[in-house]
């Protein structure tokens, strides 16, 4: 049962990342029938909220611990909605609004090495470059995220054409849209690396991560809607006409209500490194599904990347894994070291106790 415990975060974000492939490609094809993508975050957040409040709410009325909630909780939380969701959300899709999904996937790969940089800057990731696992960790970050980007950007599906953009865009047409999809998408990047480091120290304040995702789905609806306000003037940009909007609407809500509590605790058990690594996965995912449902072609370059992607993984979650050992080993050795002493205590004890109870005075 343990065993299965500790392989139960890495099945997790491997599930993840199947959800994250979706939500990109049915997103994209949402945006292109001209649903807006500021408003399309508003009922994202507001659908994701309605999903996880009850369940947190029956779920908090059975537990016995209560969050730690003053004023350093709810600024916290509050930074991660505004920075990790708000923007995050609203940078991602106008990005992919502008680009493509397979571009969007790929960027996300960014991920793992800003993290990387962000937690060692903030000594939350031990950096040794002697050390053999953190040289696992830097390489296999290089490999990852060089060969998901390779993949989808050099070989990877074919990119869909300029022509069909929706002409809603808040950008001038033409072929600079690209690349501004591409610097919103790493501004999505940067961002959401963000919120997975601010998940530390919101684990700590409120364990409970089902309450603090509620809250921050909240907030980021609130959020998000006033920047959707502020920025469509047009009231017919908020209503939903087909049907793949409404059900694009209510599968990405129900997606990020998912991944708000699984990312937090996987965070919470592994460290925002291991959670980040997985994103790769989701390029090599959505290159899979583009090739099989939407009959685009697939390179050698894309397999090779492919395959780069999964090498690069692996190398840092052995890094992650000696790291892990290092510190079983240090709580055995502790354990044992407590346990000897006691060892050693206990039959003193007992011997000066005989001794009393054999004198006849």
């Amino acid at each position: 049962m343990g065993r299965a415990d500790g392989y139960l975060p890495a099945f997790a974000m491997v599930g993840l990342q199947f959800i994250y492939a979706g939500v990109a490609l049915f997103t994209r094809a949402a945006l292109l029938k001209g649903l807006s993508p500021r408003v399309f975050v508003v009922y994202r957040q507001g659908i994701a909220t309605l999903l996880i409040a009850p369940i947190a709410f029956v779920s908090r009325r059975k537990k016995s611990s209560r969050c730690t909630w003053g004023l350093k909780s709810f600024a916290w939380i509050l930074l991660a909605s505004l920075l990790g969701v708000t923007a995050n959300q609203n940078a991602y899709f106008e990005g992919l609004y502008l680009s493509s999904s397979t571009t969007a996937s790929a960027m996300t790969n960014l991920i793992p090495a800003v993290t990387f940089v962000m937690t060692a800057i903030l000594g939350m990731e031990k950096v040794n470059i002697r050390s053999p696992k953190t040289l696992a960790k830097m390489l296999g970050t290089v490999i990852c995220v060089g060969g998901a980007i390779s993949m989808a950007l050099l070989k990877g599906p074919k990119l869909i054409n300029t022509q069909l953009l929706p002409p809603k865009s808040l950008f001038s047409p033409g072929g600079e849209n690209w690349l501004l999809g591409c610097l919103f998408l790493l501004g999505s990047s940067f961002f959401w690396s963000l919120w997975m480091v601010f998940q530390v120290p919101i684990s700590e304040i409120c364990p409970d991560h089902l309450y603090s995702s509620t809250w921050m789905c909240f907030l980021a609806t609130l959020e998000s809607a006033t920047v959707a306000l502020l920025v469509e003037k047009d009231v017919k940009a908020w209503s939903v006409n087909s049907y793949i909007e409404l059900s694009c609407c209510l599968y990405t809500g129900f997606a990020l209500a998912v991944s708000f509590f699984v990312q937090a605790w996987c965070i919470s058990r592994r460290g925002p490194l291991f959670s980040s690594m997985f994103n790769p996965l989701c390029t090599v995912i959505v290159t899979a599904f583009a090739a099989i449902f939407q009959h685009e072609e697939t390179y050698t370059g894309s397999l090779v990347g492919a395959f780069a992607v999964i090498f690069g993984l692996y190398i840092v979650l052995l890094g992650k894994a000696k790291d892990l050992e290092h510190i079983v080993q240090v709580i055995v050795v502790e354990s044992s070291d407590k346990t000897h002493r006691t060892d050693i205590e206990e039959p003193l004890l007992s011997d000066n106790n005989d001794e009393i109870g054999m004198n006849p005075e």
